[in-house]
């Protein structure tokens, strides 16, 4: 053989070999790709060797047998960055990293109603398995801004500060900031008892343990859970669950919404959602930027609350009651700011107001709604202002009063203050058994201010 001939041989064997390869690609490109892992700091895992999208599910084979799910959090180069959905005692380095096809969906119909869920759907409440029909992803695609409906239907929450001089809409997104110890979990529990609702979700985020039993129980009680959804996941989770527990929340109540029902949405807290989110990008690398946070975390605030509202296709809505917690009464706390930037509206709680003994303790001052004048008649926002007015007087005036330095008719605005002070104290509190209607509470407020 010539040696043009065996070059053009060698050639065409290789070509045959190479078309050979391309036929078979695709198939090779469907098999996962299997890695190792390769180290560990802190709660991240580092596996080399194999191919997922950030995102995706990949199960750890661990030497003693145990599978330990973990999801794509980022990747340098050939590294991939896992963070674990549970807890990783025993994980050992060369642990198999094999990537699956499973995707970020929650389970959900008529079924979970009435149960408690931790972040990845698994029922708590020893009820039994959950047998749901229905998929829905975890991130739910955003509502096209244009083709929201208007919140046009004030809602009422059984609560008479708020009804009267703080009116919710139907699809609002409320911030709840308070501090700890001021009445907050009791503030949530009302509105859960008393607003007119078909269906109430309430995610449990990063709060303490004994804070669930104690909200099933007590808050919720039978009568509630028959048409509630909880979803927990305490402090002692993964950051990565803790996610997952505020998705998981919004994606069932996305569901009962599209279903064109009524829903109320009470997360807490939003503060724990971030932080969990702070955790994540801190530990594969991502520069802090706003007092220890980094910039995803405010990426991930709107993402979250945007999902909430008026549906886009029917009479559906999404009512949402965020807690944010101001560290230290701090209301310039970096997520406490972000929050009031992206929500429809902020009622505060007041330390102060709590240890005088006036609860539920909202600082009407610092509280507004941003959707009251959509909803509320003329004379219904004239009373309310007329109220705050009286209000931030006493309030601006407070130390000259208390003192006995403000004599009798040297301002007319601070007598009328003064008179009503009483009158308003009484209105603002209200016993935690005691629901207020929306229309009693319009006529409370009326008949305060129409006595002298």
């Amino acid at each position: 053989m010539t040696a043009t001939a065996e070059s053009r041989q060698r050639r065409s064997r290789w070509a045959a070999g190479l078309a050979a390869q391309r036929e078979r690609l695709p198939q090779v490109r469907e098999m996962p790709v299997e890695g190792v892992l390769n180290r560990m700091v802190g709660m991240t895992l580092e596996a080399v060797g194999c191919e997922a999208a950030v995102g995706g599910r990949c199960l750890i084979h661990n030497h003693d047998g145990r599978r330990i799910e973990a999801e794509v959090v980022g990747f340098s180069g050939e590294k991939l960055y896992l963070m674990p959905t549970s807890h990783v005692r025993g994980l050992m380095p060369g642990a198999r990293v094999v990537p699956t096809r499973a995707a970020s969906e929650a389970r959900v119909d008529e079924n979970v109603l009435g149960r408690v869920l931790d972040g990845a759907g698994r029922p708590l409440d020893n009820l039994g398995p959950l047998e749901c029909a229905d998929h829905v992803p975890l991130l739910g695609e955003p509502l096209n801004p244009l083709q929201r409906r208007a919140i046009r239907e004030p809602l009422d929450v059984g609560v008479r500060s708020i009804n009267g001089l703080l009116s919710v809409g139907r699809g609002q997104r409320i911030g709840l900031f308070a501090g700890s110890g001021v009445g907050k979990s009791v503030l949530l529990g009302m509105m859960t008892r008393y607003t007119d609702a078909d269906v109430t979700v309430v995610g449990l985020i990063g709060e303490r343990g004994r804070e669930v039993q104690e909200f099933v129980s007590n808050t919720l009680g039978p009568e509630g859970m028959r048409r509630a959804v909880v979803v927990a996941t305490p402090a002692d989770n993964p950051p990565l669950m803790r996610l997952h527990g505020a998705w998981l929340a919004t994606a069932i109540a996305e569901y009962f919404r599209d279903r064109g029902m009524k829903v109320l949405l009470l997360l807490d807290s939003l503060t724990r959602f971030a932080q969990a989110q702070r955790e994540i990008a801190l530990a594969i690398g991502e520069p802090p930027a706003t007092k220890g946070y980094p910039p995803s975390v405010f990426a991930r605030l709107p993402q979250l609350a945007e999902r909430a509202g008026n549906s886009d296709r029917g009479e559906g809505s999404i009512t949402a009651f965020y807690t944010v917690l101001t560290e230290g009464d701090d209301q310039n706390d970096p997520i406490a700011d972000a929050a009031r930037a992206i929500l429809d509206g902020h009622i505060v709680l007041s330390r102060q107001l709590a240890e005088s003994g006036l609860y539920p303790a909202i600082d009407v001052e610092a509280s507004i709604s941003r959707a009251m004048h959509q909803i509320s008649s003329r004379e219904h926002l004239q009373l309310a202002s007329r109220l705050r007015q009286l209000y931030s007087t006493y309030q601006q005036n407070r130390d000259l009063i208390s003192v006995g330095a403000y004599r009798k008719g040297s301002d007319a605005r601070i007598d009328a203050a003064v008179e009503y002070w009483p009158r308003i104290q009484e209105f603002l509190r209200q016993d935690m058994e005691e629901p207020v209607s929306l229309a009693r509470s319009h006529q409370q407020l009326q008949e305060l201010l129409s006595t002298g």
